[in-house]
């Protein structure tokens, strides 16, 4: 009965080990997945691209103005 409670004890020490969670709440767990996704570039791209385009279309719109002015 011995080294059966010795394999016991070793099974429920892994199957605790596996339910184990290195996040004490879903706070940390959130903080974590968006600083991978921003390492990732994942939010970083598309905002750059927003701003590319809104600077653009002012650009033009102000050559727009300038030449109805000018003519």
């Amino acid at each position: 009965m011995g080294s059966g409670s010795v394999t016991l004890e070793a099974i429920a020490a892994r199957a605790g080990a596996a339910l184990a969670c290195s996040f004490s709440n879903s706070d940390e767990y959130n903080a974590a997945l968006i600083a991978e996704r921003r390492a990732a570039g994942i939010y970083g791209p598309r905002r750059h691209r927003r701003h590319m385009i809104v600077s653009a279309a002012g650009v033009s719109a102000g050559l727009a103005f300038l030449l109805l002015i000018l003519l």
